[in-house]
């Protein structure tokens, strides 16, 4: 969100076997089936992760110069082409303080948190943009045990910035360095023993996790099946709880069995609550490095799908990775996992990645960037009239982010589209920039954030903003979601630029006419229509008017009077006035 005065805004062994794990409880998935016969060279699994790869265990010397070094790289690198990961081997580390910055990853490398302990912290704080976090975006920490300095560890965050798999033994502080502004943010499968203090946060999403208590709130605090939550309150203070998660199946991740790595994958949970590890060893099962393609910048998209083909998952290690053609998935029970902020950009108005209708696939920890030629759609999942059940084992799309403009001109007519049934979406931000480079209300132009037109989908912690017209349009039948960010966009050049025939203004999150079952927890947009302030958007939130349309704490906000709202959700809800900023609240729907 803005302030007043300005805008917002290593080398790793290949395992030994070729075996896939299972922890006790699952079956192993299906073996890839590799085609024999004439054809192109057989694709090597395993490898080398490059030189952005960083590993550390507790003998490493000079780890906090090397740590240093990186964030004074990634500091203020807010649209530069430099990824890196930095990964902690089983063990505990004394006196680090990692500070991260853009396009940085953090995680250890045991399957429970607590294998890898730093005595220190795992920083993000807002001094190279002045104490305002509102840009602290692309960068995460993942699966290790804190024991903050102070007592306090500080994760001052706006989007695409997860927190996964923590345990952080002392509280966990949200804001920057004198509470400037802060616009995060997602916490999931984490256990955090003191308090959550998120002070200046505008709103945040936690998943599916443990906490010792939760300070504070300002405008949409959202927690789904986590213990130590604050009781429902919405709107006062605007507190929306679900004791569970509806379904849930955290992210892959990469860890260490002896000296070999492997990829653990695990298990889907019904009506989730609390962390997956805390009682042991996590459900899933693990696939060793040899049965991915370990792939590195510069390679071609052709490649990429002769791996796919040969019945191999992919890891996409870090860099920006420019693709001629669709990165196509067909094979169910396939792995997509990047490793640092790894970012797909498609070249000559292809889509970057498709997704056969198929079970199982999972798609973690990339962006993607739409490139300078109009791209239709840039990540599909499931073609056009998908329509198999995928109850049992769904697609998954998590940490995938996607990005038009600000690193440079990009247009897309839609960002993501979701055909295939009972895909989770958890965790993404679709972001046409509002700053940076090749920015404008034609420059970057993008129509549509994110298209639902499977069934049964599923979207836990949904981050859409500054689309041209809708940011979300929900066609499938049974949606849910699970807490919404979104602000319009700002560049609107005036009225008639956005008007949506008769209605004023594309609702930021649209339930198609049809629908007769979808549901929602903790949806909020806001406007801030600085180049026209006298804009005015009729509604934040569209949808039929049925019984089984239902939604749950919903809020709009304008932003210090840079154009209003008249309603919260179709005719209803009070309109925003002045330049207040204080939201319009609708509690529950019809």
């Amino acid at each position: 969100m803005p302030l007043p005065s300005i805008g917002r805004r290593a080398v790793l062994a290949a395992a030994a076997t070729s075996a896939t794990t299972v922890v006790p409880g699952l079956s192993a998935p299906a073996s890839a089936v590799l085609p024999v016969g004439k054809g192109p060279r057989r694709l090597p699994g395993g490898g080398d992760l490059g030189p952005n790869v960083l590993v550390f265990d507790p003998s490493t010397p000079n780890i906090q110069a090397r740590l240093d070094e990186v964030f004074r790289q990634q500091e203020s690198a807010q649209f530069g082409t430099g990824r890196f990961a930095l990964l902690f081997k089983p063990g505990t580390y004394h006196g680090l303080n990692a500070q991260i910055g853009f396009y940085t990853s953090i995680a250890g490398l045991g399957l429970s948190p607590d294998d890898t302990t730093i005595y220190g912290d795992v920083t993000v704080d807002a001094g190279w943009f002045n104490g305002n976090a509102t840009q602290n975006f692309w960068r995460s920490a993942e699966n290790l045990a804190l024991v903050p300095a102070n007592g306090t560890n500080r994760w001052a965050v706006s989007q695409a910035a997860p927190f996964r798999r923590m345990h952080v033994r002392g509280d966990l502080n949200l804001a920057p360095s004198g509470y400037g502004w802060a616009s995060g943010g997602y916490i999931a499968d984490s256990r955090i023993d003191g308090q959550v203090g998120p002070y200046s946060q505008q709103q945040w999403y936690t998943r599916d996790s443990a906490i010792g208590g939760w300070r504070n709130a300002v405008w949409n605090m959202v927690f789904s099946g986590v213990e130590g939550a604050p009781a429902q309150s919405f709107p006062h203070p605007p507190y929306t709880t679900l004791d569970t998660t509806p379904v849930s199946r955290e992210k892959p991740f990469l860890y260490l069995q002896g000296d070999d790595y492997r990829v653990f994958l695990p298990e889907k949970r019904t009506n989730a609550r609390g962390v997956t590890w805390g009682s042991g060893t996590p459900r899933g099962t693990s696939l060793p490095l040899t049965r991915f393609y370990v792939a590195r910048p510069g390679v071609l998209a052709a490649t990429l799908n002769q791996a796919l083909a040969q019945g191999l998952h992919l890891l996409l290690t870090p860099g920006i990775y420019h693709l001629d053609r669709p990165v196509e998935v067909n094979r169910p029970n396939t792995v997509v996992l990047g490793l640092g902020y790894a970012t797909l950009v498609p070249d000559n108005g292809v889509t970057a990645m498709k997704v056969a209708d198929v079970d199982g696939v999972r798609l973690a920890g990339f962006m993607i960037d739409a490139g300078p030629v109009n791209s239709p759609t840039l990540l599909e999942v499931g073609p056009q009239g998908a329509f198999r059940d995928h109850c049992a084992n769904p697609t998954t799309v998590q940490d995938v982010f996607i990005r038009i403009g600000g690193a440079g001109p990009g247009k897309a007519t839609t960002s993501m589209v979701i055909n295939s049934g009972h895909t989770i979406v958890d965790h993404t931000w679709v972001w046409r920039a509002d700053h940076g480079e090749g920015v404008g209300w034609e420059t970057n132009r993008a129509d549509h954030g994110v298209v639902v037109n499977g069934h049964d989908v599923l979207a836990t912690g949904l981050f859409v903003e500054h689309f041209n017209k809708y940011d979300v349009q929900w066609y499938g039948e049974r949606g849910r979601t699970i807490f919404f960010q979104n602000e319009k966009a700002y560049d609107a050049p005036n009225q008639a630029a956005v008007q949506n025939g008769s209605v004023k203004g594309y609702a930021a999150y649209k339930v198609g006419d049809g629908v007769t079952s979808h549901e929602g927890w903790g949806l909020g947009s806001y406007c801030f229509y600085n180049v026209d302030p006298t804009i005015v958007q009729h509604h934040g939130f569209a949808a039929p008017v049925r019984p089984g349309v239902r939604f749950h704490g919903l809020l709009v906000v304008s932003l210090g009077g840079n154009g209003q709202y008249e309603h919260v959700i179709n005719d209803s809800g009070s309109p925003t006035q002045g330049t207040s900023t204080t939201p319009s609240t609708v509690v529950s729907y019809p």
